[in-house]
């Protein structure tokens, strides 16, 4: 029998696009069971009913195939609560429908793009968190030009860059350039280094900016809810 903490393990893989941050870590996760006969039951919710309902499609179908993936889930739902477009979401990725179908006459494009466009962003918030301290140590911004990410300390931070550049293709072995255009794999010239260093901290104050932002909103939204849940009940098996 598969129990509920291997799927919120699975749930530990899926990232709210926009922040780089787990759902679980956000509390995005209301609740998660998994019958007897393996049927998983996950509840999702966002900081505000109107959340972009592209960001929010992007996470149920991500959970949705995250869940769907661990051995002995013989059956999927993943809801999506408290949202105006909570229905349609549900439905089509109930249905494995694309963004294009589901929002038929709305949407004019697949999520892929956007995927690759937060994950550009996150590769650039990573590289200000691993270039940071070395800066700090005494490192010269000249010589992080010329560093490989085999020669770069290792830390949490580290593996967080290589797997977003390995997400997006990116070179990310341990002589890969630890400085890169996002969008290209290019290396970052001496030239290019103090607008790219500049660049990568503004992304990164701004996509945490972002996250408090969304954890006050959440924090004020389900406030009493929080406040007065089980966790026991929230997550378990069901019967």
């Amino acid at each position: 029998m598969t129990d509920a903490s291997r799927v919120l393990a699975a749930l530990d893989t899926v990232r709210d696009p926009e922040l780089d941050e787990p759902v679980t870590k956000l509390g995005f996760v209301a609740s998660c069971t998994v019958s007897d006969n393996g049927v998983a039951e996950v509840r999702l919710r966002l900081p505000t009913f109107f959340c972009a309902p592209n960001f929010a499609f992007l996470m149920v179908a991500d959970a949705y195939d995250a869940v769907s993936a661990v051995d002995g889930v013989t059956r999927t739902q993943v809801l999506l609560e408290d949202h105006f477009a909570s229905d349609q979401i549900n439905g089509g990725v109930a249905a494995r429908a694309g963004f294009t179908q589901v929002f038929d006459g709305e949407a004019v494009d697949e999520l892929g793009q956007l995927r690759s466009d937060f994950l550009r962003k996150a590769v650039m918030a990573g590289t200000d968190r691993v270039c940071r301290p070395l800066l700090t140590a005494g490192v010269a911004a000249e010589d992080l030009a010329r560093m490989v990410l085999g020669e770069v300390p290792a830390s949490g931070d580290l593996d967080r860059l290589r797997s977003r550049r390995t997400e997006l293709g990116l070179p990310a072995g341990d002589d890969a350039p630890l400085l890169i255009d996002p969008a290209t794999g290019a290396a970052i010239g001496v030239e290019a280094l103090s607008l790219h260093l500049r660049r990568a901290r503004i992304t990164r104050v701004s996509l945490e900016a972002n996250a408090v932002t969304c954890r006050d909103l959440f924090a004020q939204r389900y406030r009493s809810a929080l406040a007065n849940s089980e966790p026991v009940a929230r997550f378990g098996v069901a019967t």
